[in-house]
Parts: C-alpha cells; sequence; structure tokens
C-alpha cells in the first residue's frame, strides 16, 4: 500500500486536482469551477497526497443533511492501490454524523465504483437515462443511509 495522506483540498491542490480531472473524466472541471468550491460553505473536497502530488481526491455538497458526492476520482497510475478506497471511507467517517444519507451517479458500466460502492453500503436506488455524455450512458443513482 502507498503511504498516502488524505487532506482537506486548499489552493494549493487546485492545479493538481485539475489534473486528475483532465485524466480521468471526459468533461473535466475547470480549475476556475474548482478553486470556486473552496468558497463554498456546502462543498467538502478531500484530496490523497503522495510525495507532495495530489493522486486522487473526493468532492461532495453537503446541504440540509444530505451529501451528494460528484466526484471520487485516482489518476489511472495509481489505480488498483485501494486510493478510492481510502478517500470513501475517509469522506463517509466525517460525514456520517452530519448527514442522513450520501448518494451519488456512477456510469452504469463502471463495475468497478459500482462494486467499491456496495461495499459500503451503497444501495441502487434509481436510474438516470442518459446523464452522462461523452459518452452518452444511463447513471445508477446510489445511496449509503445513516
Amino acid at each position: 500500500m502507498l503511504d498516502i495522506v488524505i487532506k482537506k483540498m486548499a489552493k494549493k491542490h487546485i492545479k493538481d486536482v485539475y489534473n486528475v480531472e483532465k485524466n480521468c473524466f471526459s468533461m473535466p472541471w475547470s480549475v476556475q469551477s474548482l478553486s470556486s468550491e473552496l468558497e463554498n460553505e456546502n462543498a467538502i473536497f478531500f484530496v490523497a497526497v503522495l510525495n507532495e502530488q495530489v493522486v486522487g481526491y473526493i468532492g461532495a455538497h453537503c446541504v440540509c443533511r444530505e451529501c451528494y458526492i460528484f466526484n471520487i476520482a485516482v489518476l489511472p497510475k495509481y489505480r488498483k492501490q485501494k486510493i478510492a478506497t481510502c478517500l470513501l471511507a475517509f469522506f463517509i467517517d466525517r460525514s456520517r454524523k452530519s448527514c442522513d444519507f450520501i448518494s451519488l451517479e456512477v456510469r452504469k458500466s463502471n463495475l468497478n465504483a459500482i462494486k467499491l460502492y456496495e461495499n459500503f453500503g451503497f444501495k441502487k436506488v434509481g436510474l438516470r437515462k442518459d446523464f452522462y455524455v461523452k459518452p452518452r450512458e444511463d447513471a445508477i443513482i446510489m445511496t449509503l443511509y445513516s
């Protein structure tokens, strides 16, 4: 296992988080969008850092005891090393007492992510037709109740 440190996202992490976005998603968040989350009192972003480099992150909004995870992403060369598992466990541990549930969407074809979420107790609760573009795909809505 890598010597990963999980930290709250700070301004100094934005360019690295953007790099993760570019390498993981067909429609990445912009540097400006990521930066604006630092000012959002409802945003919770954590980064996984290895040797001073962000190799993954998790981002969510929590409002009225409801948490919605936007992204969990890990640079391709660092996948299959439990980084996403650590990020999700860290996030759940930090938000469970203040949230009644945590919800997210996942590509229907992303079986590895679906399995990860199920291992944490997330349940499939719905489907969003054609939610994703580039490529177009349905999203499964998954929720973890406290």
